[in-house]
């Protein structure tokens, strides 16, 4: 009898014994498998934090040089519009189709740019510019080609010392950049006119 004692209670141990390890096993495998099967969720709130943000408003110097090259590209496209209609050369005509090209293009740019920085561009050109217009506008054939050649390369002086100044010192990056992305397009404007000037001179 008391060997029947013995052996139950020998057997009740060791299954109590094989439960606390299997349930220490489903602990440790359980608490593992929760892990692994819970789906993961990237914080993405700090990821990209400038994607959130608009772009800051434009200081004084940002807003005086982006009004003046959005009133001189409209000039360059008038007068570009104008050289295909009025000029004699071929390559004046040319080179008018190359400015309302690149300008327009340009323009775009500034005007979307614009739009982020709580900047409102004005759709009249500026009394210098619109002095410009009204000059070659009543110039027609070699007369035109001669005047307005001679004017593409005089602002293009002078516009690409402004784009250089921007370029430079500008404290809002974005038109800072704009400025550079800029200058090498005005720069060989600026060949293109001399060249085709300097042909004119010659004959």
């Amino acid at each position: 009898m008391k060997k029947r004692i013995f052996i139950i209670s020998l057997t009740t141990l060791c299954c109590w014994g094989m439960l606390a390890c299997n349930n220490a096993g489903n602990d440790e495998t359980g608490g593992t498998d929760t892990v692994s099967n819970e789906p993961v969720t990237a914080d993405t709130s700090t990821i990209n934090p400038t994607t959130a943000q608009s772009s800051a408003p434009a200081d004084s110097a940002t807003t005086m040089f982006m009004t003046k090259a959005a009133s001189g590209g409209m000039m360059e496209v008038q007068l570009g519009q104008l050289a295909q209609q009025q000029a004699e050369s071929q390559r004046v005509k040319d080179y008018g189709a190359m400015m309302v090209r690149d300008h327009g293009k340009a323009n775009d740019e500034l005007k979307s740019l614009a739009s982020t920085k709580n900047v409102t561009l004005s759709d009249s050109l500026t009394a210098e510019h619109k002095r410009h217009v009204t000059n070659l506008q009543n110039k027609k054939g070699t007369a035109f080609d001669k005047a307005y050649i001679s004017m593409m390369v005089q602002d293009h002086q002078k516009d690409i010392k402004e784009f250089e100044k921007a370029s430079n010192n500008l404290a809002d990056g974005e038109v800072k950049a704009f400025a550079t992305r800029t200058l090498p397009v005005l720069k060989t404007h600026l060949d293109s006119a001399t060249s085709i000037n300097r042909g004119k001179a010659q004959k």
